[in-house]
C-alpha cells in the first residue's frame, strides 16, 4: 500500500493478510481526505481510527497535516504489522492495542476527526457510534455498507464507491 499524499506522498506500507483486514482503497482514502479538507483545516486537528488494519488511514491523516492520529487495533497480528509499519515514520501515529469499543470510552481526550471502517458485517457501526459520544468534538466518517442508523449525529455528506458508503458526519 502507498500513502497517496501529503509529505510522506509515495512511501509503502504493509498490509496485513486480507482475509484479515480490508485495507481502504487509495482513490477511497483520496476522495475521503480531499472531502474531509474541504470541511476542516487539519493543522492542530487530531485523527482517530477506530478499526486501524493497516494504519494507513492514521499514517494518510499525518502525512496531511493532522498534529496527532491515534489507530487502535484489536487484533494482535495486525498490531505487530502497523507497529512495524509506523517505525518508518518520524511522526507515526499513536497505537492502541484492544478493542476499540472498550478503550473509547476511557479515552479523555477529544477528537476533531474519527474514522469508523469495522469488518462490514460485524454489526458494530450503532455501537461504535454510541461509545464515541463523549470523545468526537467534530467529523465522524463510516465506511459501510449495510445501512446503519444515525441517530445522534447530523449527515453532511455521503459517497457511494461500488457496494461501499463513506458516510460524513457531524456531532448534533
Amino acid at each position: 500500500m502507498i500513502i497517496t499524499a501529503g509529505k510522506y506522498k509515495g512511501q509503502k506500507i504493509a498490509a496485513p493478510d486480507e482475509n484479515i483486514t480490508r485495507p481502504t482503497l487509495s482513490k477511497v482514502r483520496m476522495s475521503v481526505f480531499n472531502t474531509l479538507q474541504s470541511i476542516i483545516d487539519f493543522e492542530d486537528k487530531t485523527f482517530l481510527d477506530m478499526f486501524a488494519g493497516s494504519g494507513i488511514m492514521g499514517l494518510e491523516a499525518i502525512s496531511r497535516g493532522f498534529a496527532k492520529a491515534v489507530a487502535i487495533e484489536k487484533n494482535v497480528k495486525v498490531s505487530v504489522i502497523i507497529k512495524n509499519n509506523f517505525k518508518k515514520f518520524d511522526q507515526a501515529p499513536v497505537l492502541m492495542s484492544g478493542d476499540s469499543l472498550k478503550i473509547c470510552p476511557k479515552l479523555n481526550y477529544k477528537f476533531d476527526v474519527i474514522y469508523i471502517d469495522p469488518p462490514y458485517f460485524s454489526g458494530i457501526y450503532e455501537k461504535s457510534l454510541n461509545v464515541i459520544k463523549n470523545i468526537a468534538s467534530d467529523i465522524i466518517i463510516l465506511e459501510h455498507i449495510n445501512e446503519v442508523d444515525f441517530s445522534g449525529y447530523k449527515l453532511i455528506k455521503q459517497k457511494k464507491y461500488g457496494d461501499k458508503f463513506v458516510t460524513f458526519l457531524t456531532v448534533l
